[in-house]
């Protein structure tokens, strides 16, 4: 029976140091252990604003020292909110300069994701470590250029999956793992909000728009980490109620799974209908969380009467105080490059099945 009062959080052990000597590796060799990470962020759109700078105020092993915008007007305010340096601020014609600056140890990618690549690759050149939002990148060479950007200048890249570090989340994944109730046998699994607005990066494909790659990965991971298993097939259907707004891209997508056990799911995410639930039924029981993916926190219950419901103070703190202590001690990521890449594996399927309105093996 599953332990409501504990989960256990497994970290795989310490990297072994690794390959030849690089610019990077001697620099870093000279410089003295840090207790805190310095982070810059890329962008300062909501995400950062509202989100992400007050979490880092929060954290234990890591903090604010530095941003890059396109957008001077910001400056002054995040100079006053934050203390950041003048020699801290970069936009995006010097970004690379911020390879010779010892402030900054961590570069938070938080811009559109077509941009995701370029930015994170930049940043691994720097000798950088790179935190990068969901979804990874719009391309699954995209998600491959970048992971070997960041193996080859020997920085780590986490993706910016904060539900993974919820331990509310973790509860389910240890279900599915340990079976107290049987094989996973159907999953139903939705992430959608209303959008209002008319001309944002999420109505635009050149910018990796749509609410696959957004919400979408939160209906996915559902069923993924769920089963923790990788689907081997998919049929999918896109659609839009509002198509002079959602033109380019999908407002919403439905998606069928089928993973390697015989589970089945079915999986919904909508930029124009609200919701937030994963529904799971086993052999012998089931297991319902909602919401699964909410900022506001997750929870949930089970067929045996075990409640979910771990109160977490601040999702991205949590989140990043945990890849900054990976890091510091050179442990494996909750939510590494590769994480990103085997969702981006099943989105890219997912649009070839609603395009050619078939079935497609992944």
């Amino acid at each position: 029976m599953v332990n409501k009062r504990r989960i256990f959080i497994q970290n795989t052990g310490i990297i072994a140091a690794t390959a030849a000597f690089s610019p990077n590796v001697l620099l870093s060799a000279t410089r003295p252990a840090k207790e805190k990470l310095g982070v810059a962020l890329v962008g300062l759109g909501y995400y950062s604003k509202d989100l992400l700078a007050p979490a880092l105020q929060l954290t234990k092993n890591c903090e604010l020292r530095g941003i890059v915008t396109g957008s001077p007007d910001k400056i002054p305010a995040w100079k006053a909110n934050y203390g950041i340096k003048d020699k801290n601020i970069y936009d995006y014609q010097n970004f690379d300069d911020i390879a010779n600056n010892p402030d900054i140890d961590v570069v938070y990618v938080v811009l559109p994701p077509s941009m995701h690549a370029e930015y994170t690759i930049r940043a691994a050149k720097a000798g950088k470590h790179v935190w990068c939002e969901k979804p990874m990148a719009p391309s699954v060479a995209e998600c491959e250029a970048m992971i070997k950007a960041c193996k080859d200048n020997k920085v780590k890249l986490a993706i910016g999956y904060r539900c993974q570090h919820d331990p509310n989340i973790q509860a389910y994944m240890k279900v599915g793992n340990d079976r107290p109730f049987g094989k996973v046998k159907m999953i139903s699994s939705a992430a959608g909000y209303f959008d209002g607005r008319t001309d944002h990066w999420k109505q635009s494909k050149a910018m990796g728009g749509g609410a696959m790659g957004d919400m979408g990965v939160y209906a996915l991971q559902g069923a993924r980490l769920a089963t923790g298993e990788e689907p081997i097939s998919v049929l999918a259907q896109a659609s839009t109620t509002r198509p002079k707004i959602y033109h380019e891209v999908e407002e919403t997508m439905m998606f069928q799974l089928e993973f390697p056990s015989g589970a089945l799911a079915a999986c919904h995410t909508s930029f124009g209908i609200n919701m937030n639930h994963l529904h799971i039924t086993y052999e012998n029981g089931w297991l319902k969380m909602q919401p699964h993916s909410s900022y506001s926190g997750n929870n949930g219950s089970m067929s045996n009467g075990t409640i979910i419901n771990f109160p977490i103070p601040n999702q991205q703190a949590k989140q990043m105080d945990e890849d900054a202590h990976a890091i510091l001690n050179n442990m494996d990521l909750i939510a590494p490059g590769e994480e990103g890449l085997r969702d981006i594996v099943v989105v890219e399927s997912i649009y070839k099945s609603a395009a050619q309105q078939c079935a497609i093996m992944i």
